[in-house]
């Protein structure tokens, strides 16, 4: 069993790995902006990860996971379920920051998800929460879940069975629940309840 001092040296390995992550094409526009690399905060025993799909500008500014008006109202949702912020873990798929906010290419997260599938290893959650279709496609296609992927608009709410593996402790038992990304809610009302409704699900893991 992984001690907190054992997970934290390598979070923090990652973090290390990731400041000077030269092969990314991102690394360029975060130097040239003086942005941080995202990496992700919240509690390394966490049972529920939250997995979003890349920082905005003021994540990229501060260094932290979901701390503009989309954070704002995941702090909401994790409230509505009895936690706090520090009970979670809230990190991204791709961990700086695309130009203009575009969506992440497909050649970005291929470059990033590897740090995501440690950061899953390392604080062996119980449930892998997905925030936007990015991440869903993503961590479903990575943990076996290819024949369940659709349309978020049909699969928003809903949770799947899988495993991880890692060399260290083998298999792991893990709940996918695909919800959409909480910044839908800032520019459409009606995303608001059905963010609401759906984060209920997550209740009986808190």
């Amino acid at each position: 069993m992984a001690t907190k001092n054992d997970k934290y040296e390598k979070l923090k390995k990652i973090r290390d790995e990731l400041l000077e992550f030269k092969a990314s094409p991102l690394y360029e526009y975060r130097t040239r902006n003086k942005y941080f690399p995202v990496i992700g905060e919240g509690s390394h025993d966490a049972s529920i990860m939250f997995v979003g799909e890349a920082p905005g500008q003021t994540e990229a500014k501060t260094g932290r996971s979901f701390c503009g008006a989309a954070g704002k109202f995941l702090d909401e949702l994790i409230a509505s379920i009895g936690l706090k912020r520090e009970d979670v873990y809230i990190t991204n798929m791709v961990k700086d920051r695309p130009p203009e906010n575009r969506d992440p290419t497909p050649e970005e997260i291929a470059l990033y998800a590897p740090f995501l599938d440690r950061q899953v290893q390392i604080i062996q959650p119980k449930v892998i929460a997905t925030l936007g279709r990015h991440s869903m496609n993503y961590v479903m296609q990575r943990y076996d879940l290819d024949l369940e992927l659709e349309p978020i608009s049909k699969i928003h709410g809903k949770t799947f069975e899988t495993a991880y593996f890692d060399e260290d402790h083998g298999s792991h038992p893990v709940t996918i629940i695909t919800l959409y990304h909480p910044a839908a809610a800032l520019y459409n009302g009606g995303m608001r309840e059905t963010l609401i409704t759906d984060f209920h699900i997550l209740k009986k893991f808190a």
